[in-house]
């Protein structure tokens, strides 16, 4: 009984001992893994955009007046020449009687001052006549040595600053006719308005054939000189733009490939960078930091069909890509951690981690390329964290 009794003792204290071993012994953690492959990899960089017509024109009134109701309608078609707006002029300023008397003052100091170009006409042709005399004259003395070859440049040059002068005073007299034309037509104008006659209008013409983008000014009412009235250009000529941070807009360069995605089709569009604008600007985020941006003007490259439904001022999102490749050793990015100056991961290997040192190449969000230290079917931790060292236990989650 004593033998039997000393043996459950000893199998019972084993037992003990190898429960309290196994209770202690570190368990294997759950962790996230994931494999080192080959697939395409792209560098690039998103920016919001929108898109615009690339000949836009925006029609504004060349004088003040009275504009009337315009017909048209977003997206209507016009032709070249045709008529888009009729302005007339401001009829309380038109009758005003203080405008007609100015008006006639005009005219005669338009007369005055025609009077006074035509005759400092006459003069500079005097001075003219004069100084070809003169230019003569030094020539004749010249030739007989009476006269130092110094002074005979004098005289020529007179005569070409006099000529000069003359064509000036030519000049001034056709500017006066002009404005003595410009202030009688004014006056016309006036009288005919305070004796009821009809008012001239002045048409807005279309210069390109096109079709209405925006009616700024549609019911009738008073503008200013330069003030918008609307806006035509060809919609089906679009081109994107995009405001890139300066410091991406440095590495896009014209002829490079955008991915144009989530604009409302089905599926994304690609396009060509044709110009990265030297001038940049700065811009307030949402969060409120001052950010320097530039503008990148990209065309499309897809058929027309791809497109179709995108008008002016629609909303997209641009992928500018930086760098891609087809066959590219790659590891999630998040599997990556500083170690000195270079960087490293947790490869698994037999059920346990070993600390291994990557040299990585180009990052593009979610996965880095690797060029040296893993090869392909690798595993790696890929959210390592401060539990894990070298050689941990390790296990799939």
């Amino acid at each position: 009984m004593q033998l039997r009794a000393k043996i459950g003792i000893l199998a019972t204290a084993a037992l003990a001992a190898a429960g309290l071993a196994y209770g202690f012994m570190p368990r294997a953690l759950p962790v996230d893994l994931a494999e080192v492959k080959r697939a395409p990899l792209a560098v690039t960089v998103e920016e919001e955009g929108k898109t615009r017509v690339m000949d836009r024109y925006r029609v504004t009134a060349p004088v003040a007046g009275y504009v009337r109701r315009s017909d048209l309608k977003a997206g209507d078609a016009v032709a070249a020449g045709q008529v888009l707006a009729v302005i007339e002029p401001t009829r309380a300023v038109a009758l005003d009687p203080r405008t007609r008397a100015q008006a006639q003052a005009q005219v005669r100091a338009a007369q005055a001052a025609l009077a006074v170009a035509e005759q400092n006409a006459l003069a500079a042709a005097a001075a003219a006549q004069l100084a070809q005399q003169e230019r003569a004259r030094a020539e004749s003395l010249r030739e007989s040595n009476f006269l130092s070859a110094q002074a005979l440049d004098a005289a020529r040059s007179a005569e070409t600053r006099v000529g000069a002068v003359q064509q000036a005073a030519t000049h001034a007299v056709r500017v006066a006719r002009f404005e003595l034309e410009m202030a009688r037509a004014a006056v016309a104008s006036t009288d005919r308005l305070q004796n009821g006659g009809a008012a001239d209008v002045l048409q807005v013409r279309a210069p390109v054939a096109a079709r209405v983008l925006k009616l700024i000014q549609e019911s009738e009412g008073a503008v200013a000189t330069g003030q918008p009235l609307l806006e035509i250009g060809n919609p089906d000529s679009l081109e994107i733009e995009v405001e890139v941070l300066s410091t991406h807009a440095v590495k896009i360069t014209p002829g490079s490939k955008v991915i144009l995605d989530r604009w409302g089709g089905d599926r994304a569009v690609e396009g060509r960078v044709r110009v990265v604008e030297p001038s940049g600007f700065t811009k307030i985020s949402a969060l409120g930091v001052e950010e320097q941006r530039v503008r990148v003007i990209v065309d499309f490259a897809a058929p027309r069909e791809t497109w179709q439904p995108l008008g002016d001022g629609y909303r997209v999102e641009a992928r500018f890509v930086l760098w891609e490749a087809d066959d590219v050793l790659q590891l999630p990015t998040s599997a990556l951690f500083r170690q000195g100056e270079g960087w490293a991961v947790f490869a698994v290997e037999g059920g346990r981690v070993r600390l291994t040192p990557v040299e990585t190449g180009h990052r593009a969000g979610l996965a880095t390329q690797v060029l040296s230290g893993l090869g392909v079917g690798a595993r790696v931790v890929s959210h390592p964290d401060d539990k894990i060292g070298d050689g941990t236990r390790v296990k799939p989650r």
